[in-house]
């Protein structure tokens, strides 16, 4: 892919200060970037950067200036930069069609515009649709329905009757449907309750490689549209996560718990069951959250706190050495005092 400097302005809707006719053949780092590449700047951190690096155009935020730089300006320069990478370097997943390989039962229904790559199994009554890409070593189950454009990679399980919607992306080793985690104690052992529900994962979801997403114990687990899911998450039964909502990795949600639109959750918080997380509603990395956080909120904390207030909390947390000697002393002093 080459484009010169003016014709990527166009696509992106920015606009150019400098030489619109140089020919951009690639596009790197502010560091690594040399002639004929163009670089980005999305964190101003970068901006003193900008006069040392080589590239011949740079992708930058309003107001940015550079003398003798070729600059094309956009509103927000990480998201011109997720569209330039994708149309300078597509996705080729090298080869097409059903591969001979690939064990379809009988039954399944398979278009014949989607990719499926030897060693993937898909059991009867699956249904998967036109553009989707089936890597090898995926097993998809009984009465699974996958939409269209999707992409499951390497060894990655549905298990029997959830829902996948169009263009989702599910990474290596995502566990999609196991059952979730339902015992009951009667005192001589732990009896298990089956779990009749499903998973439904609906369009343009992204989730990361061995993320698991607990089937339902009755009804659904529901992954709603546009969420973005990073590595090692783990989705209970019955959690319902909102539309645009971003998790990161090593999150554990317990079953049942609810997460409205656009929420975020921050790595290695974790979630008891049964609470609900507002819509926008933001959760530090490390939380424990054990109660319901009101939209809009922001807590961090283990147990959870408004976030100010756990800023505080942090701040004091490396002088408590200081502060135990100083409140040691005093009370030293208090009992000197009574004696006397």
């Amino acid at each position: 892919m080459r484009m010169t400097i003016g014709e990527i302005a166009v696509f992106l809707g920015g606009t150019v200060i400098g030489a619109e006719n140089v020919m951009i053949n690639g596009i790197r780092s502010i560091e690594d970037a040399d002639q004929g590449d163009l670089t980005f700047i999305a964190n101003k951190k970068y901006l003193k950067k900008l006069k040392d690096t080589k590239a011949s155009a740079v992708l930058a935020p309003l107001q940015t200036e550079a003398e003798g730089k070729n600059l094309i300006i956009v509103s927000d320069p990480y998201v011109a930069l997720g569209k330039l990478l994708t149309l300078y370097y597509p996705l080729d997943h090298g080869r097409s069609g059903i591969s001979p390989d690939a064990y379809i039962e009988d039954g399944a229904m398979v278009s014949p515009e989607a990719t499926i790559f030897p060693r993937a199994f898909i059991s009867r009554g699956a249904q998967i649709g036109r553009g989707t890409v089936v890597y090898p070593g995926v097993f998809i189950g009984r009465g699974v329905s996958i939409g269209e454009d999707s992409m499951l990679y390497a060894n990655v399980t549905i298990y029997h009757a959830c829902i996948i919607g169009n263009r989702v992306i599910l990474h290596s080793g995502v566990v999609v449907g196991a059952d979730g985690f339902g015992f009951a104690s009667s005192g001589a052992g732990n009896n298990k309750i089956p779990q009749v529900g499903f998973v439904q994962i609906d369009d343009d979801v992204e989730v990361g490689a061995n993320t698991t997403i607990d089937r339902a114990t009755l009804g659904k687990t529901w992954i709603q549209r546009n969420v973005k899911i990073d590595n090692l998450v783990q989705i209970a039964h019955n959690v319902v996560i909102g539309e645009n909502s971003i998790i990161v990795a090593q999150v554990g949600i317990s079953g049942s718990t609810k997460l409205g639109k656009s929420v975020m959750v921050g790595g290695q918080a974790g979630m008891v069951g049964h609470i609900h997380i507002g819509d926008k509603a933001m959760i530090a990395a490390g939380s424990g959250v054990h109660r319901d956080v009101k939209p809009g909120e922001i807590v961090g904390g283990n147990p959870q706190m408004p976030y100010k207030e756990w800023l505080q909390v942090e701040a004091c947390r490396s002088k408590l050495p200081e502060m135990r000697a100083t409140l040691k002393d005093l009370v030293k002093k208090v009992d000197d005092l009574r004696k006397k």
